[in-house]
Order: C-alpha cells, then sequence, then structure tokens
C-alpha cells in the first residue's frame, strides 16, 4: 500500500488562497500577513464531496436523473415547520429538507438561543433534531436549553468537535435536522490544520455537505465573524451552502435582525425581527410600530421612511443633525446608511438649494440600528436634513420614499404601493413620493383626511418642508 505524501503549504487565512511559500501580502485578496502553514497529507483517495450516492459504486454509471416534464408535485421541496414564524419567513416558508444553511453572526447576539429555540419547535413538529456542540458540555446545552423552556424528546445534545465521530453518530441518529456549533470548533483528525483554519473549515463544511444531500437530513451550522463584520473562514463556505443568515443587532438595544443574504429556496434580503428577553427571543409581528414607539415629541430633523426588507414593508425613523463648525474639514457621521450616500445628498442639497452646508457639521442616524441599503431612503434623509437646517418640524403623520439624482431630480422607487399600504396600516396620513410613481398608483386612493404629495425634484421638497 503506498504511503500518503506529506506536503506544506501556506494558506491565506482571509481567502483561501494556497502559496508554496509564505507571502507578507496575499496577491489574490491584499490581506497582509494572513498566510499560514498547514501540513496535511496528500491521499490518494478520490478528491472533493459527494452529495449524490454515498457508496463509491456512482462511478459506475448508477447515477439518477430527474425530468423537468414531471409534474410540480413529484420535486416540490418538503419543508419542515420550526414554529417560529418570522424564521419560516427568512427560510422561505420553512426549513426545507437535505437543506445546508450557515448562521453568522457576533459573539453573544443569540445564534445559539436562536437555533435551541428552532429546535424546540421543529421538535413540536415531530421532527427529531440533533443539536451537536464544539463549544459547551452536554451539562451548559442542556441547562440553556431548559431554562429557554425545551424539555421535549425529539430533541438531543452531544458534545463533540470531532467531525468523523459527529457524522457517524448523526448516521446512526438518522435525525431530521443536524445542528453543529460552530463550523469553526469542528475538526477533521487526518488534517494537520487547527480548528477553524481555512482547510479544516473548507473540509469540514464538504463533508457535512455531503451528508445533508445524501441522507436528507437539514445541516445548520453556526458560523463566526471576523471584526470586519464577514463570516470567518474562506468565501467558498458561503458558495458551498445553500442559505447563508445573518444574526445581527446593536448590543444597546433589546431586538435582533435576522437576514437572509443567500437563499436558494426563496427570496433574499429578508428580513426577521426579535426581541431578547429574559426567556430567550421573542418574535416581532410588527416591526414598524417597534422602530416607533419611542418617536419624540420634537420632531425637527425627524421623517419617517418607508423601506422594503425583502418582501417586507418596514416604516422607521430618519433623524438628522446639522451643527455649525469652524473647522475646515466638517464631519459626515452616518450611522444607518452609507457615508458615501450623505456625501452625495449634502452635495446636491448644496448645489441646488445653497443651504451652505459645507460649513456644518452634519449626523446621520436611523433609530433602532437598522442599516438601509436601498437608495429610496434618499427623500427621507433629505427631508431630515432640510428640517433641522431650517428648525422646521416635520408633520408626525408624513412618510417620505424617493431616489435622489445628482441634478436634483427624485426618481421613482419600487414596490411603492407596498410601502403606502404599509403607511396607511399605521395610520399615516400624508405621504410624499416621487412624481414619477403617480402612473403605477392609479389605484390607491387615500382616505379621507389624507393626502398624497408628488415630489419631482428637492425644490419641490423644500417648499413642502416650510409649509409644515
Amino acid at each position: 500500500m503506498a504511503k500518503s505524501k506529506k506536503k506544506t503549504v501556506f494558506t491565506c487565512q482571509n481567502c483561501g488562497a494556497q502559496r508554496p511559500r509564505w507571502e507578507g501580502k496575499c496577491s489574490d485578496c491584499g490581506a497582509w500577513n494572513s498566510y499560514v502553514e498547514e501540513t496535511y497529507h496528500e491521499e490518494p483517495a478520490q478528491k472533493g464531496w459527494s452529495v449524490g450516492h454515498d457508496n463509491a459504486s456512482s462511478t459506475k454509471g448508477d447515477l439518477t436523473s430527474l425530468r423537468l416534464d414531471q409534474s410540480i408535485e413529484e420535486i416540490k421541496l418538503n419543508r419542515l415547520n420550526t414554529s417560529i414564524s418570522e424564521l419560516n419567513r427568512v427560510l422561505g416558508g420553512g426549513l426545507a429538507r437535505g437543506s445546508f444553511v450557515l448562521l453568522g453572526g457576533s459573539p453573544g447576539i443569540g445564534k445559539s438561543t436562536l437555533l435551541l429555540q428552532m429546535a424546540g419547535g421543529l421538535g413540536k413538529s415531530e421532527a427529531q433534531v440533533l443539536y451537536v456542540s464544539g463549544e459547551e458540555s452536554v451539562a451548559q446545552t442542556g441547562s440553556r436549553a431548559h431554562r429557554l423552556g425545551i424539555k421535549t424528546p425529539k430533541v438531543e445534545i452531544c458534545s463533540e468537535s470531532n467531525l468523523d465521530r459527529i457524522i457517524a453518530f448523526a448516521r446512526q441518529k438518522k435525525p431530521d435536522v443536524l445542528i453543529v456549533d460552530s463550523i469553526q470548533t469542528v475538526f477533521l483528525p487526518n488534517l494537520e490544520a487547527a480548528p477553524g483554519s481555512v482547510s479544516q473549515v473548507r473540509e469540514c463544511a464538504g463533508h457535512l455537505m455531503g451528508l445533508a444531500k445524501n441522507e436528507g437530513m437539514a445541516v445548520l451550522l453556526i458560523g463566526h465573524i471576523t471584526k470586519d463584520g464577514t463570516i470567518a473562514g474562506p468565501k467558498v463556505l458561503e458558495h458551498m451552502v445553500d442559505c447563508v443568515l445573518s444574526f445581527d443587532g446593536d448590543t444597546a438595544y433589546n431586538f435582533r435582525l435576522l437576514r437572509s443574504l443567500k437563499n436558494r429556496f426563496g427570496p433574499t434580503h429578508e428580513l426577521g425581527v426579535f426581541k431578547m428577553v429574559s426567556s430567550g427571543l421573542e418574535e416581532v409581528t410588527n416591526p414598524s410600530e417597534l422602530f416607533l414607539e419611542e418617536r419624540g415629541e420634537s420632531l425637527i430633523g425627524s421623517a419617517v421612511f418607508a423601506s422594503i426588507e425583502g418582501s417586507r414593508p418596514l416604516l422607521c425613523e430618519v433623524q438628522a443633525l446639522t451643527l455649525a463648525t469652524p473647522m475646515a474639514m466638517p464631519r459626515r457621521t452616518a450611522l444607518g446608511i452609507e457615508v458615501n450616500r450623505l456625501h452625495m445628498i449634502t452635495a446636491v442639497l448644496d448645489r441646488h438649494l445653497d443651504l451652505k452646508l459645507a460649513h456644518s457639521d452634519i449626523f446621520i442616524n436611523v433609530v433602532g440600528g437598522l442599516k438601509l441599503i436601498e437608495p429610496s431612503s434618499d427623500l427621507a434623509v433629505a427631508a431630515a436634513i432640510l428640517s433641522t437646517d431650517a428648525r422646521k418640524e416635520i408633520d408626525a403623520k408624513a412618510v417620505f420614499f424617493g431616489e435622489i439624482g445628482l441634478t436634483g431630480e427624485v426618481r421613482a422607487v419600487s414596490f411603492a404601493d407596498q410601502r403606502l399600504k404599509e403607511a396607511d396600516k399605521l395610520g399615516f396620513t400624508h405621504f410624499v413620493l416621487p412624481f414619477s410613481n403617480k402612473r403605477h398608483l392609479e389605484d390607491f386612493k387615500p382616505g379621507a383626511g389624507k393626502k398624497i404629495s408628488w415630489i419631482k425634484s428637492i425644490h419641490d421638497l423644500e417648499k413642502l418642508i416650510q409649509k409644515m
């Protein structure tokens, strides 16, 4: 029997690139001092991970295929109900059998708590769950589960970090769902790299992917994140999985946001909102009311924006503050929107309305720790800046959305009808939106005492703010 050869390579811990010798700067991703020496054995066995049949006879031609002329019922996904409606929404309607899901988030944000509560909800649906922790003992995990009120016999917990033993135990128990906490703590014994390294994370994820596809069990991984907010490990990890979930939130607040960054079984950028309480995570069925419930009485520099998160309309408060500064370089601070977006809006207001904002510090805050990425927030940000600069209060029942161009025009946005319906449902009476959306909203008729202000340019917005 031929012996396996030992090979030493240097692997970038940021992007996974491999080099035969050490490099100070990675030529692929540009990271400095990211190469770590790793030693592994070159095995003569077949490389890669099988996601078809689990036996080697698949090379003899026994692959199966599916014709697309079959009825949709034959290829319809079978989903498991997690008993958590916000989680079901983000997953696209429930946890698909045989899916491979990655959940990332900062330390202490509640990733393990969320998946433990999900395990309890799956147990109510008569699904068998195996929770494997590589960071805590069985007593610690069990104590946390009991504090969350999870005492179902359908959920089993164990503590192990050796992936070979985890896979063997999972094949013995044959659960419907396998949860691994976390992918950075498990390891393959035949790899000499340390747990959490690029090689270990990539190979462990590949074996777990094969387990999910071969055995038909849903596998969920918890992943650590780096200081930049990205999931630690090679980028190929996010390509392997079917669904990437991000669980984040400001530690100064008690609510958490669950987003789907990638989903092969449903829409991306869906948002689920939870509130952290002493008994665990609670669902927030109407997040718009949550983000607006503490809105102050002084509405100078405060505008309400109608956002779309995935398929869900969401109303939030955008605050602005301008302050004269003697400094040659005024500050531009933005929490919740991109600072480059703030620079653009400020430049447009300065050029077309002659506000002299170049001599003022500007601070923007999206209340509640939300992060707005769509350009339709431009109109709300501009309204808040105009309000605080002119010391004019904004109508408490006014809601804004629209994109601002460099020439000062206000452009149409998508899903305007859903935004208006959400604002109307929450009792708003004044809707400020682009004139270009008018032809798409002929069926929307505001009720008695409600009005729509159509905005063509930021000059119209300035006149409207002056009249409020």
